[in-house]
């Protein structure tokens, strides 16, 4: 099993910034790639950024490309999502996954992970 926790979620004013972060436990957290999805109210889960085992490959929803960026430290067992130039249409609760493999390209918006988080709240104000 491999236990996911995140935070840095907030409110935030739009063109701000955040930054999420996940914390693993449980399993060697290398040998997981990891994604970021998110959901808004009346809406369905989204897939946001993914990131290899390594973390030497991303991917990015369009939505948030050049805005977001992934990262992670497998020293430290924790994967980043910082998120600039927030808009109001970001709003969503944020989870972070993981999976034994890495998705690519537009295989990561259907992509199945095993383990998620329980999610952090980000609202960003008009």
């Amino acid at each position: 099993q491999v236990q996911l926790v995140e935070s840095g979620g907030g409110l935030v004013q739009a063109g701000g910034s955040l930054r999420l972060s996940c914390a693993a436990s449980g399993r060697t957290f290398s040998n997981y790639a990891m994604g970021w999805f998110r959901q808004a109210p009346g809406k369905e889960r989204e897939f946001v950024a993914a990131i290899s085992k390594s973390g030497h490959s991303t991917y990015y929803a369009d939505s948030v490309k050049v805005r977001f960026t992934i990262s992670r430290d497998n020293a430290k067992n924790t994967v980043y999502l910082q998120m600039n130039s927030l808009k109001p249409e970001d709003t969503a609760v944020y989870y972070c996954a993981a999976d034994t493999y890495y998705c690519s390209g537009y295989g990561c918006y259907g992509h199945e992970y095993d383990y998620w988080g329980q999610g952090t709240q980000v609202t960003v104000s008009s």
